[in-house]
């Protein structure tokens, strides 16, 4: 028999998803993310004492998502901008990465410039044709705070949209604040390191496809590396993490986009993410995104999908098509970036001519991957060409590193 605080506390649970627009079918059919309040990390927007005095009495934008929220002492969340507006900032504009404000937007759909219903600020896409943000968007800000959470990846976007706001914030004298919040994928510093001349909106920088660093970190680095058109350096303050280790396992209050909803999914991303630029479905259009992969061309593989039309995945890859491929949605946490899967999906496919398409290259970085898979080239000898680019990163971030083993 379930007790009425157990029904309670559910009920509450589903009111707050609700409200920051979490998409609860995905929840009811995967493994819901879950804060370990145990740890005791307070991740920086929850350390306002630290950085209250350097936006009292200015005008403030904010670049946000739902992935945006402090946890509040009975188990709820509130987003940034609310916890802000609560503690009398002045905020004045909203500024959104893809996916959009509430998270809600497919993976490259372009998303609009509105208003925020609850508050009634201005939101700015910074996606599509705007990823930077103009002079005028930024008119009349006095400092910029970024509140976004990243999952470790190369490819995903969210320290592109970082990169342009700082770049954007230098070149007109604006000061910008980091709200650090933990890398679920820490542990993982692998892949192929991206040559600058595949450079992309999902790749800016020479760093392997998994970085092994939390998005204050990221910042750092970007600054440091100098990384910002014609080497300008940002003003930026990064508010850290407090009670939280490089050790430390981390499983996210929100899910960062729509195709991400629980914990395995987060940690398979960045390994079946190269089927992205392929005809191989990742996916997308099911409730196992990025926890399954199949195609029309694997016909002698065990699991079968239908890609339907769902919330963050309006035309998926292989649409209606059934597709044959592999259920990794109770495979163990995976360590370092997997190849194994796309290797096999390769090999067993009837059409190999059309594997690959354009965006491959530019998920992996470099020519050489696509090439090392046509070729036969084992997962060994694949990893022995990243090897010199992984230790030569390494030896760059650590110069930004802000937490302990």
């Amino acid at each position: 028999m379930v007790s009425n605080s157990m029904f309670k506390n559910t009920l509450l649970f589903l009111v707050c998803l609700f409200a920051l627009g979490v998409n609860l079918k995905s929840f009811a059919k995967n493994a819901p993310l879950k804060h370990k309040i145990e740890s005791n990390i307070k991740v920086g927007a929850e350390r306002i004492s630290e950085y209250h005095n350097l936006i009292k009495g200015k005008n403030v934008g904010v670049l946000t998502n739902q992935t945006g929220v402090v946890i509040n002492a009975d188990g709820t969340y509130t987003s940034t901008v609310d916890f802000l507006l609560a503690n009398k900032v002045a905020v004045k504009k909203i500024y959104a990465p893809e996916h959009g404000f509430r998270g809600t937007a497919d993976a490259g759909e372009l998303i609009k410039d509105g208003k925020d219903t609850k508050t009634g600020l201005p939101i700015i896409s910074l996606y599509g044709n705007n990823k930077k943000p103009s002079a005028e968007q930024l008119k009349g800000i006095d400092i910029m705070v970024f509140d976004l959470q990243d999952v470790g990846a190369r490819f995903y976007t969210y320290i592109s949209s970082l990169h342009y706001l700082m770049e954007a914030c230098a070149e007109q004298n604006i000061p910008v604040i980091v709200l650090d919040r933990p890398n679920p994928n820490i542990d993982i510093i692998d892949g192929p390191t991206l040559e600058m001349k595949n450079k992309s909106f999902v790749g800016m920088h020479p760093i392997p496809a998994m970085h092994g660093m939390t998005i204050g970190e990221y910042a750092k680095m970007i600054n440091g590396e100098k990384w910002l058109a014609n080497g300008i350096k940002c003003d930026l303050s990064v508010i850290s993490c407090e009670n939280y280790t490089r050790s430390m396992s981390y499983s996210l209050p929100v899910s960062p986009s729509p195709n991400l909803p629980n914990d395995q999914a987060i940690n398979l991303y960045a390994s079946l993410c190269f089927f992205e630029g392929t005809n191989v479905s990742s996916g997308r259009g099911t409730d196992l995104q990025f926890q399954i992969y199949g195609s029309p061309f694997l016909t002698n593989m065990p699991y079968q999908f239908t890609p339907k039309p769902n919330a963050g995945a309006k035309d998926p890859m292989n649409n209606g098509k059934l597709c044959y491929g592999e259920n990794l949605s109770k495979e163990n946490k995976v360590t370092r970036l997997e190849l194994k899967w796309l290797l096999k999906a390769y090999k067993n496919s009837t059409n190999k001519e059309k594997f690959f398409n354009n965006f491959f290259i530019k998920l992996a970085g470099t020519d050489a991957l696509k090439s090392q898979i046509v070729a036969g080239k084992t997962e060994d000898e694949i990893r022995k060409t990243w090897q010199a680019g992984l230790d030569k990163f390494k030896v760059t971030r650590q110069a930004y590193l802000i937490y302990n083993n």
